[in-house]
């Protein structure tokens, strides 16, 4: 298990982005592009948001969340279940800071905006409870031709390895 999850968060680092989906009060889902954070205690996973966001209540409301990533030069994907938690712990934002939030807490009139003391940064932490990932591991030459061929043929084409940690 351990090699997949290690597998899992190596893959999770090289795509960055994720379609974080959860679930508004009226029982729709809604999709937003999250950047992924670097790696710190609290959760497996770490997202950026302004506390003026409705995900945050969305979260509050239902805290099961999908994480979808997507790889479109190599195909490769992920899919994570979890459970998602709304945290303003400064010692974390302060640990996960990175000056590219600045462009999404601009400096207003307030000298802590844009710092990692910002009031408005908010972190949503995921514990991750089952994922589903395909690990391509062949050139990029191989997967046209496997691809291909599938189409030809009708059968699936042979193009990774499917990971399941659960």
């Amino acid at each position: 298990m351990s090699d997949e999850i290690g597998k899992l968060y190596e893959m999770i680092e090289d795509l960055d982005i994720a379609m974080m989906t959860t679930r508004r009060k009226d029982g729709h889902l809604v999709s937003r592009a999250m950047s992924t954070q670097k790696h710190a205690h609290g959760a497996d996973l770490w997202f950026v948001t302004s506390n003026a966001t409705r995900k945050l209540d969305e979260v509050l409301e239902d805290p099961h969340v999908n994480l979808a990533y997507y790889k479109d030069r190599t195909r490769e994907w992920i899919s994570v279940s979890g459970l998602a938690e709304v945290s303003q712990d400064r010692e974390i934002i302060a640990q996960l800071f990175s000056e590219d939030w600045k462009m999404w807490f601009g400096t207003g009139g307030d000298a802590r905006h844009g710092t990692p003391d910002d009031p408005r940064i908010v972190l949503i932490g995921v514990q991750v409870h089952s994922a589903v990932f395909l690990e391509v591991d062949k050139p990029q030459p191989v997967v046209l031709y496997e691809m291909v061929k599938g189409w030809i043929t009708g059968t699936e084409p042979n193009i990774g390895k499917m990971h399941h940690v659960q």
